[in-house]
This record gives C-alpha cells, sequence and structure tokens, in this order.
C-alpha cells in the first residue's frame, strides 16, 4: 500500500506539507508507538475489571477401585435377596464460586488512576515520536533546499569559469597571455566542475536520507519542490524568547509526559503504603457431589448434597520483612527522580528554544550583511572581468574577485536557509506547525 501510494508522488514534486503528511500516514516508528498506546489501553481496562468480582466453576470427576472390598450392597428382586460388591465406583464434583476484594487499602482503585496517567502517556508518546519525524524532516528539506541552490552557484560558476578560460585560450593564440596563466583557467574551470560534482552527490545523499525517513523504499526519482523564499520571509519577526517559552511549557508533550510521570510517582507512594493496611475480601461458593457407591439416584445425590458457603476474609499485615518499608522508600525515591526529570526537561527546552532563537536573530544579521557583500561582489567581479578581457587585470586579480564572490554567494545562502529553519523551529515550538 506504501509503495503504491508512492507511485502517485513520484511524478510530482514533494512540498514540506507532502513529507510530513505521508510520515505522519505511513511511519512505522509512530505505528509503533500507537501499538503501545493500545497496549496501554487495555491495562487500563484490566485494572477496572480488576474492582468487580471474579466467577468460576469447576467440576471433578474421577473413578475409584477398591481390590479387596467384599461387603457389597444388598438388593431384593422378586423375593431374591441379592449381594453385590462394587470394587470399581466413580466421585463427581460440581462447584461454582466467586471471590470480590472489598479494600485492599486502595491499591486497586490507584492502579486504575496509575493506568490512567499510562494510558495518556503513551499518547504523549506517539506526539513526541510525531514531533521528532517532523523536526528531521524540516531539517532534512531545509538542507535539500540550500543544496539545491548551492549547486546552481556552483554551476553558474563553473560555466563563467569555462567562459574564462576560453577567453584566455583567445588571449593566448594573440600573445596577450601565457601558458602558465592560460594553465590556471583551466585549474580553475576544472575544480568548480568537481564542485558541481561533490554538490550533486552531496544533494542526492540528503535526498536518500529524507526517503528514508519517510520509508519510501522504491528507485523512482525523487523531486523536492523549491519554494522561492522572498526577504520578507527570510527576515520574518522573531517571536519573543520567553513567549515561545511559555507556550511550549504548555503545549510540547514531553513537558506534559513528564508532569504526568510526576503524578504517577505520587500512586506508586500510596500504591506501596496500602501494604501496611488491613485488607477485606468477600468469597461465595455453591457445590454438590455424587458417589456411584451411594444408594440415591443422581439427581437425588445433587439436591442432598448442595451445599452453599459465604465467607468474609480479613487480613492484617503484621510484619512482612521490611517489604512494605522498602516499597515505599523507592517509590518516594522515584518521586524525587520524576520531579528532577521535569525540571532537566524544562531546562533543556530552554536551552533548545534559546539555541534557535539566537541562531534564527544571528542568521537574519549574516543574511542581510551577506546580501549586501554579494551584490557589491558581483559589480567588483563583472568589472574585473571586463578589466580582464581588455587585459587591465591579471589572472590572479580574476580568480581573486570569483572567490570572494563565491564565497559571499555561500554565506548567503547558509545564512539564509539557517535562518528559515530556526525560525521553523521556533513557529514549531511555539504554535506546533511547520510549513
Amino acid at each position: 500500500m506504501a509503495l503504491a501510494a508512492t507511485a502517485g508522488f513520484a511524478q510530482k514534486q514533494w512540498t514540506l506539507q507532502d513529507c510530513l503528511d505521508y510520515a505522519m500516514a505511513n511511519s512505522i516508528t509512530l505505528k509503533k508507538q500507537q501499538v503501545q498506546k493500545a497496549s496501554a489501553t487495555e491495562d487500563l481496562k484490566g485494572a477496572k475489571a480488576a474492582l468487580l468480582p471474579t466467577f468460576s466453576g469447576s467440576t471433578n470427576q474421577s473413578v475409584g477401585y477398591r481390590p479387596w472390598q467384599d461387603v457389597g450392597g444388598l438388593t431384593v428382586t422378586n423375593g431374591t435377596v441379592n449381594s453385590k460388591v462394587d470394587k470399581t465406583y466413580y466421585n463427581g464434583s460440581y462447584t461454582l464460586s466467586g471471590r470480590w476484594t472489598v479494600w485492599n487499602g486502595g491499591k486497586n482503585v490507584n492502579t486504575i488512576r496509575l493506568d490512567k496517567i499510562a494510558e495518556q502517556q503513551a499518547e504523549l508518546s506517539v506526539e513526541e515520536t510525531a514531533n521528532t519525524i517532523q523536526e528531521q524532516i524540516a531539517r532534512l528539506y531545509i538542507q535539500i533546499l540550500y543544496q539545491t541552490e548551492q549547486l546552481k552557484v556552483n554551476e553558474q560558476t563553473a560555466e563563467t569559469a569555462r567562459k574564462n578560460e576560453q577567453r584566455g585560450e583567445e588571449m593566448l593564440r594573440v600573445g596577450k597571455m601565457s601558458k602558465a596563466d592560460v594553465a590556471q583557467l583551466t585549474a580553475q574551470r576544472a575544480t568548480d566542475e568537481y564542485n558541481i560534482v561533490a554538490a550533486s552527490s552531496q544533494l542526492a545523499t540528503y535526498k536518500l536520507q529524507l526517503k528514508q525517513l519517510l520509508e519510501i523504499t522504491d528507485e523512482e526519482p525523487f523531486e523536492v519542490a523549491v519554494p522561492d523564499y522572498s526577504d520578507e520571509e527570510v527576515l520574518a519577526e522573531v517571536p519573543q524568547l520567553q513567549t515561545v517559552y511559555e507556550q511550549a511549557l504548555l503545549t510540547r508533550p514531553e513537558m506534559e509526559r513528564l508532569k504526568l510521570a510526576v503524578k504517577s510517582s505520587d500512586l506508586n507512594v500510596k500504591i506501596a503504603k496500602a501494604g501496611w493496611l488491613p485488607s477485606l475480601s468477600m468469597t461465595a461458593g455453591v457445590g454438590t457431589s455424587t458417589n456411584s457407591l451411594g444408594n440415591n439416584k443422581w439427581g437425588t445425590q445433587i439436591k442432598t448434597n448442595f451445599d452453599t458457603q459465604l465467607g468474609l476474609s480479613v487480613t492484617v499485615p503484621i510484619y512482612d520483612g521490611r517489604v512494605t518499608k522498602t516499597a515505599v522508600n523507592k517509590a518516594k525515591l522515584q518521586q524525587q527522580t520524576a520531579m528532577l526529570n521535569l525540571q532537566d526537561q524544562e531546562k533543556q527546552l530552554y536551552a533548545t528554544i534559546q539555541t534557535y532563537w539566537l541562531d534564527t536573530q544571528n542568521n537574519q544579521e549574516k543574511y542581510k550583511a551577506a546580501s549586501a557583500s554579494v551584490t557589491s561582489e558581483e559589480e567588483s567581479y563583472s568589472l574585473l572581468s571586463e578589466q580582464f578581457s581588455l587585459g587591465l587585470k591579471n589572472i590572479v586579480e580574476l580568480m581573486t574577485g570569483k572567490d570572494k564572490l563565491l564565497s559571499a554567494q555561500q554565506s548567503r545562502l547558509q545564512s539564509k536557509y539557517q535562518a528559515i529553519y530556526n525560525r521553523q523551529m521556533l513557529r514549531f515550538y511555539e504554535k506546533g506547525i511547520i510549513k
């Protein structure tokens, strides 16, 4: 089914939203988490059912043999007394019993509450996994966009290098350039063509990683839609750090899961303390039996041997070898660990958001500076190229100008997509949306 769906996408360019939707519908990792959530739901149903009485029925049929039996029963038939010795006989018993735990220190009720929390935690784990997958997809998608544009820059640079090489050969023929200078131009052209191959290889690697993350196993070409981000989108206003953090504290599933872990640890302490409390249970049963040695018929025996029982059992713990005290102390230690885990996650969350926030601002500033630098270097290189064609500039000056332009273009691309990615992550942590 996944392969069929993939075939439908193979002929189009994948947008970021396409990738996210496909992953949410087809991720095996996500489906595994959903199975665990279903398992937690079953545990909760089992805990609720434990509040109800249990009933069971049983029967036992046995055959006996008494080889030395010499006294039997007497019967009279037509005035004649007959004696019969039954060495082989059978017994039958039939029982229906029930048991109900009326009170066990609140352990069963708290277990239900604990399993409810476990079910909620399992659901939150599904959301956590979904968030992780979406973040990984966004990171790879942005890397593909960056590498795609980087490849275009390399192709443009290589085309310029080829033109410079051709111009150099023309100048060599008329005696205006040495063979050594032409050789440098040829080497530069070869380097730029190698950079194209390297960039193409890296782009293919990123696409493969994205396909693997989406769990697409076919060999169809995988093309990504490249949006045209405007300067306004790159330089969009950065939300306040504290605003993003406070919203993330309320909405991020990992935070809610750890808060539930603290509640769960509280219940574990109560469950452990129940070991010090008495327990009360009720039992009831009905039963009957039959025996082939009796003179009564089977139906009569069932009736006359019918028996009912009703019992009340109270268990009071006196000394359990420190089992309960150990359980309580360990539950309290787990309680402390749960609270520390929550505090630690709060700090990690703040650090993560702060990093995205600072990187967004820094890369926006870098983008502004790099954009101005690209404009300046483009004008400078254009002038250098004209002067080189006229023989007014040497090969060293031309290649230096080209290197400066390429460096400025790379800096602009890096800052552009870093700003976009970090801004996306801030929106994701604040609003749970990636786009």
